[in-house]
């Protein structure tokens, strides 16, 4: 069974940065592509950024310049590191994983950009 699990949510002031982290276990093999979503309250769900197996990286643009997403193949990982938050990123933040054309989410975690 395969399980996708995101830490590092929070609260943060506006102007702050916030990492987040997801990891998956379980049966594992040739991801083709990890990402983020972020539904805010109220909206749809969004891309946030992804990135395949072979470094191919895409980010919707009102994140462009402010936030990261990297990964860690050995270890199942994809991290996003949001510098410059806003109180519109304020959403929960849910990983995806593509693996063998089979997507699996994650439960996701709040991010809160608040005074």
């Amino acid at each position: 069974q395969v399980q996708l699990v995101e830490s590092g949510g929070g609260l943060v002031q506006p102007g702050g940065s916030l990492g987040l982290s997801c990891v998956a276990s379980g049966s594992i093999f040739k991801i083709n592509f990890m990402g983020w979503y972020r539904q805010a309250p109220g909206k749809e769900r969004e891309l946030v950024a992804f990135i395949s197996n072979d470094d191919n990286i895409n980010y919707t643009d009102s994140v462009k310049g402010r936030f990261t997403i990297s990964s860690n193949n050995a270890k199942n990982m994809v991290y996003l590191q949001m510098n410059s938050l806003k109180p519109e990123d304020t959403a929960v933040y849910t990983c995806r994983m593509n693996m063998w054309g089979r997507d699996y989410w994650g439960k996701g975690t709040l991010v809160t950009v608040s005074s």
